[in-house]
């Protein structure tokens, strides 16, 4: 029987754990070696110790009276039979009589527009329509240069486009183009909200 020393295991040993080191060819494939043994575990274990019942496809989860998952998502209700957001129903404006008030700040916003005298900024411009204007329009004529508009007065009396309870379209004549302006009515009285210039 032959005498084992540590001498001898020790090489055996030293050879095998540096046997990757000897060379960069060695190291790339003692990796290799490694990734396919560790995918093949990776495969072939599972198949040799059997998957839970709750793993495999189609299976229903232990413990439960369910029927198997077929994929297929619940149905969702109609749109037909969801509530709306809106409570009430939209309604359609009725026309009416245009009110007095809303054709006279037409008239004093277009006045006010057409003063533009030479060198006046757009602060002082726009604070001659302040009180007229829609605190949502006021950004939107903030970027109004007044050097740029083509008329200097208003040259008639507004008339009515279209009317309605809470808003009037008004087409005032200026010795430029004419102002188309919507007035609305809000908390604070007619207010212009918008304008078009039309030729």
């Amino acid at each position: 029987m032959p005498i084992r020393t540590n001498r001898g295991r020790t090489a055996v040993y030293r050879r095998l754990w540096g046997f990757p080191l000897r060379s960069p060819r060695h190291l790339v494939g003692t990796l290799v070696f490694l990734a396919l043994v560790i995918t093949a575990l990776g495969i072939g274990l599972p198949k040799v110790l059997g998957k839970p019942a709750a793993a495999q496809p189609g299976a229903a989860p232990p413990n439960s009276s369910a029927a198997p998952h077929t994929g297929v998502a619940a149905p969702v209700p109609s749109t037909e039979t969801l509530p709306t957001r809106l409570s009430q129903p939209l309604v359609t404006p009725t026309s009416a009589p245009p009110s007095p008030d809303a054709l006279n700040v037409a008239k004093q916003w277009a006045t006010a527009w057409v003063r533009h005298p030479a060198g006046i900024s757009n602060a002082d411009w726009l604070n001659g329509m302040r009180a007229l204007t829609t605190d949502e329009y006021l950004p939107v004529m903030s970027t109004v240069d007044p050097a740029n508009i083509p008329a200097t007065k208003v040259t008639g009396d507004p008339t009515v486009a279209q009317s309605y309870s809470s808003s009037v379209k008004v087409v005032v004549p200026t010795d430029g183009p004419k102002l188309s302006i919507t007035v609305v009515k809000t908390g604070a009285g007619w207010r212009v909200s918008d304008y078009d210039q039309a030729s």
